[in-house]
């Protein structure tokens, strides 16, 4: 059996996929963004002992949930779960002047990537809208740009899929991938998202534990169980690395060779 690490997994498709997995006998980690957070997690997910807790839009506190997570022991998989929206009608500034959906979104990935001892595998949640951006690489900080909170949850999910692939392309012994849950009727998704909420955390469940050949695979970008297209700019090593050095300014935290 397998222990699994998820943020953002105290309701929503966290928390669902945190379900998913215990019933299969897996081991599973819960993440809060506080304490009280964390215990309500523990509280609604029976066969879950340990819920850690960290606000994922600080840079030292992400730093220091790595390092929780490191000394629970070896994990088997990270499904990189924990997302705001895109319904911020102004730039959010987090403690360390970083806009909050960038911080959560995208540096928090890069940072829990670099410092969690490797695991077998790594899922990073995106979006279908990760299709229909440039990333906005060039403004990661929104300070010369007019502020669009759909743009920049759309930008930060194109750089879930960047991190993982450029994960797949550095880590030859690790099987890192992208999806798409489909827009269902979570918190974030509202109530008239039209997808079925049902099947929103089978896939980054079935990548994290399964053996079939089709889940034994890196580099790839799946929409239930199945591969689907991506916008091409995440498969690009150029947008990779100037990507990663970019977090690695940002957060001081260099990416592992």
């Amino acid at each position: 059996m397998a222990r699994i690490f998820i943020t953002g997994s105290a309701d929503g498709l966290g928390q669902m996929a945190a379900t998913l997995l215990v019933q299969q006998g897996h081991t599973v980690i819960l993440h809060a963004r506080n304490p009280a957070r964390a215990q309500q997690a523990l509280q609604a997910t029976p066969g879950v002992n340990t819920a850690l807790s960290a606000d994922l839009s600080s840079i030292q506190q992400t730093i220091r949930l790595a390092e929780e997570v490191n000394r629970l022991g070896p994990i088997d998989a990270v499904i990189h779960n924990a997302a705001v929206g895109y319904r911020e009608p102004t730039r959010i500034a987090t403690v360390d002047g970083l806009p909050q959906v960038f911080a959560v979104n995208s540096l928090a990935p890069y940072i829990l990537t670099c410092l969690i001892k490797r695991p077998t595998r790594l899922i990073y949640i995106s979006s279908g809208l990760h299709r229909q951006t440039d990333g906005g690489l060039d403004d990661l900080e929104w300070k010369k740009t007019k502020w669009n909170g759909f743009k920049a949850y759309s930008d930060s999910k194109l750089h879930d899929v960047i991190i993982a692939f450029a994960v797949a392309r550095k880590w030859k012994d690790v099987y890192a991938n992208a999806l798409e849950p489909g827009w269902v009727a979570t918190k974030m998704g509202g109530s008239s998202a039209p997808d079925n909420l049902e099947d929103g955390p089978k896939t980054q469940a079935w990548l994290a534990v399964s053996n079939d050949p089709a889940a034994l695979v890196t580099g790839e970008y799946f929409y239930h169980m199945r591969p689907t297209p991506f916008n091409p700019l995440a498969k690009d090593g150029k947008v990779q690395e100037n990507f990663l050095q970019q977090c690695e300014k940002l957060s001081g935290i260099a990416f592992p060779s």
